[in-house]
């Protein structure tokens, strides 16, 4: 039997991670390190009345913070959110954000602690050019980040995924100071994750790590990380899936999580740049949209890819190691965690397709892909995505 707390330490890379289960507990400590005196828990509608953020933001007063919570936010996070969330911190006299849930809570909590020392608006801030150097760094407000997914990664992210509502496009939010202070990832937390969503976030996280191992960018620790991540997800997905309270399987992938996000300053790629444009136009499940569009991107991509995919077939121990083999494990754990074949069964259909093709040739993650592909090349991908033809 596994011994839990082997689970139980103290990381510096890349930023300061508690992990552990049961480290929740360290939270209050977390924010008295940082200064904090009135942190304000930003989190998702969902998780607001859930036993574990009301045992977070008591134990937080328990030892005299002033702990407030805020939850107005939508699964993708949009600029009115942001606002929001900024005058709630001035209302209640905060000084600093706790970031607390799914990838929307994340990002929400570090654009919020960015934006609530700014006075240019948030749009300014978009990753393009040099606009982060534009941001007054004494205004933003220290981030402690606790995931309670595996999926998105935000928690050792540099930026946020925030919705531009009125042009109906998703824009990357950066700064290097957006990286929180400190992470506390407790698997505990994310036992209660229904099987769906741990399957999207899941795929979400696998998404990450293989784009960014399959990016341009040089960057071999950041490749490295990736390979592993993505042998974690392959072992531990579908135990997680399966058994939502398998705490050695939430334990790794919570940490595969992490790992694909910080593999992923290495680029990201034709996933990410669909992704980004239809979750915009249809308010869709981000991992979701990775997971359906995979195959579709990796099939899009085999030319620069194929022998890269062998070497990571053979670390992954596949029993064929070619393209086609590691395509069919892809199509196979998307099967096994009833993920849909095609965006046409999430309700996506052609009709935006020629309109998602040019905002994806667009997006800043469309660069990192292995061939850089042209608004037409994303529409065909889109198409076959729509309607399943692989």
């Amino acid at each position: 039997m596994i011994e839990l707390n082997q689970f139980t330490a103290n990381w510096h890379y890349p930023t300061a991670i508690r992990v552990g289960i049961g480290r929740i507990q360290d939270l209050p400590n977390t924010c008295i390190e940082l200064g904090m005196t009135s942190p304000l828990l930003i989190t998702d509608p969902g998780l607001a009345d859930l036993s574990m953020v009301k045992s977070a933001i008591e134990h937080c007063q328990q030892v005299g913070l002033r702990c407030g919570i805020f939850s107005q936010i939508k699964g993708n996070p949009t600029g009115e959110n942001i606002c929001a969330g900024v005058g709630a911190y001035k209302r209640g006299e905060h000084d600093g954000v706790i970031a607390f849930g799914g990838g929307s809570a994340l990002d929400a909590g570090k654009a919020v602690a960015l934006m609530v020392g700014q006075e240019r608006p948030i749009w300014d801030f978009e990753d393009v050019a040099d606009n982060w150097s534009h941001v007054n760094i004494q205004g933003m407000a220290p981030v402690v980040a606790v995931p309670t997914t595996s999926g998105t990664g935000s928690e050792v992210g540099r930026a946020s995924v925030i919705t531009d509502s009125e042009h109906h496009v998703k824009r990357i939010i950066f700064h290097p100071n957006m990286l929180p202070a400190i992470v506390i990832l407790d698997p505990q937390l994310s036992v209660e994750l229904p099987a769906q969503l741990t399957a999207a976030t899941g795929m979400d996280a696998l998404s990450h790590a293989l784009e960014a191992y399959c990016a341009t960018g040089y960057h071999p620790m950041a490749e490295g990380i990736a390979l592993e991540s993505i042998r974690l997800i392959k072992d531990y997905l579908p135990r997680a899936v399966e058994d939502g309270h398998d705490l050695e399987a939430r334990a790794y992938m919570m940490t595969a999580s992490t790992m694909g996000s910080t593999a992923f300053q290495r680029g990201l790629g034709g996933m990410h740049a669909l992704a980004h444009p239809i979750g915009a136009l249809y308010d869709s499940h981000h991992g979701l949209l990775n997971a359906i569009l995979m195959p579709y991107v990796l099939k899009a991509n085999r030319s620069a890819i194929e022998m890269k995919l062998i070497r990571l077939s053979r670390y992954l121990e596949l029993e064929d190691t070619d393209f086609d083999s590691f395509l069919e494990w892809i199509l196979t754990l998307r099967k096994q965690l009833d993920i849909p074949h095609s965006l046409g069964e999430i309700g996506i259909d052609a009709e935006r397709v020629v309109e998602i093709a040019a905002m994806a040739e667009q997006d800043p993650s469309a660069s990192g892909n292995p061939i850089i592909l042209n608004a037409q090349q994303y529409a065909d991908i889109c198409l076959s995505a729509v309607h399943g033809d692989l």
